[in-house]
């Protein structure tokens, strides 16, 4: 058993607490059918970084702004396959208001319908792709999560799905646990410690006030 102690967690969204595998691929094909992309090529850097940056790497011929909008309104509208991650609920709801965040490389729009759709509580802190200039792996998403809650970056644990978002949480000094969910444990071994289910995850207030994290 693994324990860190923190003063906040952050969570990522579409992997983490949310299931939004199928609709995310799903929308990247069809996406690149239409535009005579490599579906491939766009499927394997799609998850964990902003949809901006992954057409801008793809296809920097097209207006990236237009294609996000085009491409999280159909998402937003199509939450065919969408479901709460197993024990996404009884987590979040383990640690203290104001102690925790979700930091997420999709639009406010789509992140908020997602949330709202799957019943989770709303977080006092929802940082976004419309929030940062600089997406996953860069460092800001996360430090803007920290910053916003109130605490030193350092004091932070992140709780992700993608090598992408576990990056840009070292980039800030916090821990991360990987939750091998879109990709396999193998892929995640930067994590600090790596999960298969959030079940093996268990927060608790120690006596300093601090939330300790014991990885089971």
């Amino acid at each position: 058993m693994l324990a860190f102690d923190c003063s906040a967690i952050l969570f990522d969204l579409d992997g983490v607490l949310l299931d939004s595998t199928g609709s995310v691929e799903r929308h990247w094909r069809i996406w690149a059918r239409q535009k005579g992309v490599d579906e491939e090529e766009v499927i394997a850097i799609a998850h964990g970084v902003r949809a901006i940056e992954v057409i801008r790497q793809v296809a920097p011929h097209l207006d990236a702004a237009a294609e996000v909008r085009e491409i999280e309104s159909r998402e937003a509208e199509d939450q065919k396959g969408l479901v709460v991650m197993p024990g996404a609920a009884a987590l979040v709801n383990s640690v203290p208001d104001g102690r925790w965040a979700v930091v997420t490389s999709g639009t406010r729009h789509l992140a908020s319908t997602r949330l709202r759709l799957a019943g989770l509580p709303s977080p006092k802190v929802l940082v976004t792709a419309d929030d940062v200039t600089h997406g996953k792996p860069h460092p800001e998403p996360y430090l803007k999560g920290a910053t916003l809650l109130g605490f030193n970056p350092a004091d932070c644990l992140v709780i992700e799905d993608a090598p992408a978002g576990i990056q840009s949480a070292h980039a800030n000094g916090m821990k991360a646990i990987g939750l091998a969910s879109t990709y396999a444990a193998s892929e995640l071994t930067i994590a600090d410690a790596v999960v298969q289910k959030l079940e093996n995850i268990r927060v608790a207030l120690n006596g300093s006030g601090k939330l300790e994290i014991k990885v089971v």
